[in-house]
């Protein structure tokens, strides 16, 4: 599709918010068409299937990480702010209802029930950001900033599942606060002190 419309953009943007507050299966066309005023029929025509859909959701979601974090590493001159530039994007991100957790993470708890399409999908997401913590540890591991406690794979694989797990707590608290009360001491502890 070479120029998307405005209703694909709307038709993504309320699976997007359907899936935050339901999930994969917490969700039908009939749902989305309520919602954004259209036809089912109209959804079909953009999203034949919602195995379509959730795929091209999950892709743009995938783009928009990328963009966030080609931003933050054009922004941040060292690997502790680069760190704290992504955790502050979510804490700014938990009080808000639409966007206050990773669709991927979402996503990734119900792997066994998503289409193979998706989970793909999902998958490369995490095998992404799993890349640049690690990029960014190593940099800061190299430049003597960080002091790891292992290598710098199994600490971005901690430092991603606590950030996500932080968000799950402070979904599950009902209290934004909390993320912030698990993220701020992941970072301190990899600084090394003067």
């Amino acid at each position: 599709m070479n120029n998307p419309s405005n209703t694909f953009f709307e038709i993504l943007s309320c699976a997007r918010s359907l899936i935050i507050s339901g999930g994969y299966s917490g969700f039908s066309y009939a749902d989305i068409s309520e919602f954004v005023g259209i036809r089912k029929a109209s959804i079909h025509h953009h999203f034949p299937t919602k195995v379509d859909l959730v795929r091209t959701l999950v892709t743009q979601y995938r783009q928009e990480a990328e963009a966030g974090i080609a931003h933050i590493e054009r922004q941040c001159a060292n690997p502790a702010d680069k760190l704290q530039a992504y955790t502050g994007y979510w804490l700014g991100c938990i009080g808000d209802a639409t966007k206050g957790y990773c669709v991927c993470a979402l996503l990734a708890t119900q792997m066994p029930a998503l289409p193979q399409e998706v989970v793909l999908e999902v998958r490369a997401h995490f095998r992404a950001l799993s890349a640049w913590l690690t990029s960014v540890l190593e940099r800061g591991a190299t430049q003597g900033s960080f002091q790891l406690a292992s290598d710098p794979r199994s600490e971005a694989e901690t430092f991603m599942a606590t950030v996500h797990g932080a968000m799950l707590s402070a979904r599950a608290y009902g209290d934004p606060e909390m993320f912030g009360l698990i993220t701020r001491p992941l970072i301190e502890k990899l600084i090394v002190q003067p």
